[in-house]
């Protein structure tokens, strides 16, 4: 079996979360420039076997994020056309970041930490996966 991606994707920044090899245990792998997204996951894949991505979706309960929509599905079809073995999947991620900075807090994260805008995008996209996780 292989590893399992997730993308919490964002203007500026992108979380990136990934499962072990046997689809358990979630961590958060890193936060990348948007901008250098692409890249990274070739790197990525080249060392890891990865055959599905999932891309954290705006769900339309989360006011503010639907700007994103658009970006995500373009996201989407590139990463279709760049990984073309690679199952794309789109998983609703209302209200991850907010709840990403509940789980931070509750962590005895130092203020410090807890201002470092990388932390709550990947562990956006370790709660997005972990929910994926109990949905499959």
């Amino acid at each position: 079996m292989a590893r399992i991606l997730c993308i919490d994707y964002g203007r500026k920044r992108t979380g990136l979360a990934v499962t072990d090899p046997d689809r358990i245990i979630v961590s958060g792998l890193d936060t990348v420039e948007s901008n250098r997204l692409v890249a990274y996951l070739k790197e990525y894949t080249a060392v890891e076997t990865v055959d599905e991505i999932v891309i954290g979706h705006p769900g339309q309960l989360d006011p503010g994020s639907s700007y994103l929509a658009q970006d995500v599905e373009d996201l989407g079809r590139a990463l279709s056309k760049r990984f073309p073995g690679t199952d794309i999947v789109f998983h609703d991620e209302s209200f991850s970041s907010a709840l990403a900075k509940v789980v931070i807090l509750a962590s005895g994260a130092t203020k410090k930490k807890r201002r470092q805008k990388g932390l709550v995008d990947k562990m956006s996209a370790v709660l997005i996966l972990q929910d994926y996780l109990g949905h499959i």
